[in-house]
């Protein structure tokens, strides 16, 4: 199939370079440091298109990146039976929100997103890690995460907010943590797609462009878990939430 037939009539052909890049350095991110798929991709391609076009896009890559994360590991039945509140609470307001608002396509979603992104980025950036409370390591806690992280979903297209910290709070340790990440991401990457779908956003010509877009993310897949023994884990992350917090402001003020 051509790329034309396939790019909405909006969009020209050279922002497949854009596209390719942003997948490429989204799956490199994720290959490094187990998540930041979708919301460098999200984040780079609101620049330019629609964000519920751009989570359209993110589909494919983000479903089976983040399946094959949460499979590898052995305790994937151990992390579900303790995070279901938050993964039915991410689900349940990812749905609700999008049936009530829509798509994320209102003028303000991309200041939203903005917003999401520089919330993510400030913590990451001095790498504040908070230890939650006793109370909020429960089911009643993830609940709250999770309903938080849904609205967050089908507002902005992206869920790592507040997800990410929550996770991070319950001091799982490395390779739990990296499962945790995946199974979280997969559930609310079909209940975002879901309400893309509800809303008509889930179109023929986008899951060709996500299919595609599948290509660049494993490759940068790849090449973060080659680059993840050769270079410093900790700086990178400071240089990749130092340029979310950057994209995030562009997006609040643009």
């Amino acid at each position: 199939m051509p790329f034309d037939d396939i790019l909405p009539p909006a969009l020209p052909t050279w922002t497949l370079v854009a596209v390719a890049l942003a997948f490429t350095a989204g799956g490199a991110v994720k290959g490094l440091v187990g998540l930041g798929l979708p919301t460098l991709v999200v984040g780079v391609l609101g620049l330019f298109m629609p964000v519920s076009q751009a989570a359209a896009w993110l589909m494919v890559p983000s479903l089976l990146t983040n399946a094959w994360q949460m499979a590898a590991g052995g305790r994937l039945l151990a992390l579900c039976l303790r995070l279901w509140p938050l993964l039915a609470g991410s689900a349940i307001g990812t749905l609700a929100i999008g049936a009530w608002l829509g798509p994320p396509d209102a003028p303000w979603a991309r200041h939203a997103l903005g917003v999401a992104l520089a919330v993510y980025a400030v913590p990451g950036l001095f790498d504040v890690r908070a230890r939650l409370p006793r109370g909020w390591t429960g089911p009643a806690g993830g609940a709250v995460a999770g309903l938080l992280t849904g609205a967050t979903t089908a507002v902005t297209g992206i869920f790592v907010i507040p997800s990410v910290p929550y996770l991070q709070g319950l001091q799982l340790d490395k390779d739990e943590l990296v499962q945790a990440l995946g199974l979280s991401f997969f559930v609310s990457t079909m209940a975002l797609g879901a309400t893309l779908a509800a809303a008509g956003a889930l179109r023929a010509d986008g899951l060709a462009a996500s299919c595609l877009a599948l290509l660049p993310a494993v490759a940068g897949l790849w090449l973060g878990r080659y680059v993840r023994g050769r270079v410093s884990a900790q700086v990178f992350k400071r240089c990749f939430f130092a340029a979310l917090l950057g994209l995030g402001v562009h997006l609040i003020l643009g």
